[in-house]
């Protein structure tokens, strides 16, 4: 079968959205700064709602954003089984116990190029992590930008 995964980004960085660099750079949920993965999410809409959990307002608006589909085989996918979530997975700011899985998982020589994991969001969803890094990450078909819009709606403005 194959998998989707869909990636909300700034259009000016449309070109190296699926680098890795940004989580490189900072760091997120499942992964230490120093180690490059993409974040993406099963469907637009819970990539929008990541989105915009982290977002200012005013800006979000005020931003050019494309969204880029990612497909591959799901013999790529790796799974983060529920029963192996510490406790305080989902807490915000990120902890620590949810990136060292994250972490081991990157640097696992047996590894895929792509892992499941829950949202923190919308936690009856999940989001995809993909390894830039991985030998096989070139089985992962990057999609074409396409240019997305948030509905001011969603930010309380008509």
């Amino acid at each position: 079968m194959t998998g989707r995964a869909w990636r909300i980004d700034k259009t000016r960085w449309a070109e190296t959205s699926f680098s890795g660099e940004g989580a490189r750079l900072y760091g997120g949920r499942w992964d230490s700064p120093g180690r490059p993965v993409v974040y993406a999410a099963e469907h637009p809409a819970l990539a929008a709602m990541e989105i915009l959990v982290h977002a200012v307002p005013d800006q979000l608006l005020a931003t050019a954003y494309c969204l880029i589909e990612a497909t591959f085989d799901d013999t790529l996918v790796d799974e983060l089984p529920a029963k192996d979530l510490p406790p305080d997975w989902a807490d915000d700011p990120a902890p620590d116990s949810a990136r060292r899985l994250g972490d081991a998982w990157l640097a696992a020589p047996d590894s895929r190029p792509v892992l499941r994991v829950p949202s923190a969001v919308v936690r009856t969803t999940n989001n995809y992590l993909l390894n830039p890094l991985h030998p096989r990450f070139g089985e992962v078909q990057i999609g074409t930008p396409q240019p997305f819009r948030f509905d001011p709606r969603l930010l309380g403005k008509k």
